[in-house]
């Protein structure tokens, strides 16, 4: 099960959460002290009053599944002075490592900063610091020029993917170019979208410009999350309900992040900007199917979504297989 994460400042437990971080943090820097009253005054007063020092921040804790209090925090630093948002503080207990909560913290601490619209993040870690840096490393940050030159502090950077609403005319630009070849990854990884394996990528651009088409109908609306590359690494496509009696009603299709783009928090970053627009739009309803114990189930569930039931020998695989698929609904507003 994954942990729970939660936005709180005021928790009981995060001061005790920030207490330990510094005092490990001062200890490796060779200025070891014996309690949090002998941290220097700014660390100090984060331990002490951790509502008060992040006031104008994102303050998120992790509890493992099954447990009782928070294990782990992170802080995301507004942006200030036409700076980019700053991770900072992120901190799991030794007894609860190894369960996935600083990967979690740092997934909704990205998608916080993503849906802020960031176009970067930034942090600073210590170069003998080498699990978070590993940590850092994977999840697409890179070293820059430093802004803090205390020495054996790395500064770090990543570009945050943009989501945006697709014209009709950039759908049908990105079909051959970008669009296309996520809907060949998603095949190739398994995945039921409607075509056997292995698809082929003319075959994939000729569905996108059909998909382009029924944009400037007004019938399906289209969401791209682009990479640092400018490339689409994610999609996400909404389709309206033509009959009178259904007009309060869509649906989600068609719902894809690259592989080498997952981990990020985009699928989740879709779905809710596909939501938020179906909502501002006067829709009350939205359905979906996928997969029955597909890894999209989690995000569904994860994101408020209803199942209502599981139809056996739905669709088949690209491999060829029949296999049973889930039917979920959102109630909006």
């Amino acid at each position: 099960m994954n942990p729970r994460i939660e936005e709180n400042r005021a928790h009981p437990r995060l001061a005790d959460l920030l207490g330990d971080y510094h005092l490990v943090n001062q200890a490796e820097k060779g200025t070891a002290v014996a309690a949090v009253a002998e941290l220097p005054a700014v660390y100090r007063a984060e331990a002490e009053d951790p509502a008060g020092a992040f006031a104008a921040d994102t303050v998120l804790l992790a509890t493992p599944a099954g447990a009782d209090a928070p294990a782990g925090c992170v802080v995301l630093k507004a942006p200030r002075d036409g700076r980019a948002p700053e991770i900072k503080r992120l901190w799991v207990t030794p007894g609860a490592r190894r369960k996935g909560l600083a990967r979690a913290l740092m997934a909704e601490a990205l998608r916080r900063a993503a849906a802020s619209g960031a176009p970067t993040v930034r942090l600073t870690v210590w170069s003998w610091r080498e699990e978070p840096l590993a940590l850092y490393r994977a999840l697409g940050f890179a070293t820059v020029a430093p802004w803090d030159d205390r020495p054996d502090l790395l500064c770090l950077e990543k570009r945050l993917d943009a989501v945006e609403r697709l014209a009709p005319e950039a759908v049908r630009a990105h079909a051959a170019d970008g669009l296309a070849e996520l809907l060949v990854d998603a095949v190739d990884d398994g995945a039921s979208v409607g075509f056997p394996a292995p698809l082929d990528p003319a075959e994939a651009a000729a569905w996108w410009s059909r998909v382009a088409d029924e944009a400037a109908e007004g019938v399906r609306d289209v969401w791209v999350a682009h990479g640092p590359d400018g490339r689409p690494s994610g999609v996400v496509t909404l389709v309206r309900t033509a009959t009178a009696n259904g007009r309060h009603r869509g649906e989600i299709a068609r719902l894809l992040v690259h592989r080498s783009a997952r981990g990020r928090g985009l699928g989740r970053r879709l779905l809710a900007a596909a939501e938020a627009h179906a909502a501002a739009t006067g829709l009350t309803l939205l359905v979906l199917d996928t997969r029955t114990d597909s890894p999209a189930e989690r995000l569904y569930r994860a994101a408020g979504w209803t199942a209502a039931g599981t139809i056996p020998d739905f669709a088949t695989d690209p491999a060829g297989v029949l296999r049973p698929t889930t039917l979920y609904y959102k109630r909006l507003g």
